[in-house]
């Protein structure tokens, strides 16, 4: 069993990747799967509302601050302590999870450095958490830099229409034109009045080789939380989108057994 369970989840904006994201961490936290660390990968993304916290400082803001530096050194202390002392401070810390936010991506000029250096520091921030969560953006460019040393379940999301099915196979042809690396891969169809798995979405499940499948209803409760910035930690677990994903992960590999940092 590996020591720590990663989960990125990506998906065409608005069909609620991050509220399922946000629900993902809720459900995993609920099971005594702690503590997370949630990635806000998703420049317009709101994982910290979702989550009923608030970031103050993104890694994207870091990093333009550590590229724009002179000096290597302030008061005896390398660059890359300075890095990892302000990555700390940015980090929003709640009683079962941690959040980091990655913030806007990069602007002109060269970032060789500046990248590989953060890359290094998440990648031994992530070693002190047995579950991390991922709300990525639909682009898939943070995976592909390899800030995670390994995937253990991608999640692609998408809406039941056609165009929403299209899309997830599109995401789908992204991720393995990127190389990106994944031990399972999950569709999940969100926002489903009927409640049930479309057609075309079980096909794709063959096409792309799918290991799970989740369809989740819409949800007005859901869907006023949403639009008020409640937290998804104030749901029930009686709440159906919640216990659709509560469901899911009692199938995911690492269910009973126990995964530590």
């Amino acid at each position: 069993m590996t020591n720590r369970y990663t989960i990125a989840i990506t998906g065409k904006g608005g069909t609620g990747k991050t509220t399922i994201a946000a629900a993902i961490i809720t459900c995993l936290i609920n099971k005594g799967h702690s503590p997370v660390l949630a990635v806000d990968a998703d420049p317009n993304a709101c994982l910290d509302q979702a989550l009923g916290v608030e970031v103050k400082k993104t890694v994207g803001q870091i990093r333009e601050e550590s590229r724009e530096s002179s000096t290597g050194q302030s008061n005896g202390i390398s660059k890359r302590e300075l890095v990892e002392v302000k990555i700390a401070e940015s980090l929003v810390e709640a009683d079962d999870f941690d959040l980091i936010a990655m913030g806007r991506p990069e602007g002109p000029g060269c970032y060789c450095y500046a990248n590989n250096l953060f890359s290094d520091v998440i990648k031994e921030l992530s070693a002190h958490y047995p579950f991390i969560v991922i709300d990525n953006e639909a682009g898939l460019e943070n995976l592909s830099r390899r800030l995670y040393q390994k995937i253990d379940l991608m999640i692609i999301v998408g809406d039941p229409s056609k165009r929403g099915i299209q899309t997830i196979k599109r995401l789908y042809d992204l991720a393995l034109e990127m190389g990106i690396i994944y031990e399972r891969l999950a569709v999940v169809v969100n926002l489903a009045r009927d409640g049930a798995f479309p057609e075309g979405a079980t096909a794709l499940m063959k096409e792309i080789g799918a290991d799970y499948r989740l369809v989740l209803p819409f949800d007005t409760e859901l869907a006023v939380a949403g639009e008020t910035g409640r937290s998804m930690q104030t749901l029930t677990a009686s709440n159906p989108v919640m216990a659709a994903i509560s469901g899911f992960i009692e199938q995911l590999s690492f269910a009973g057994e126990k995964v530590h940092g």
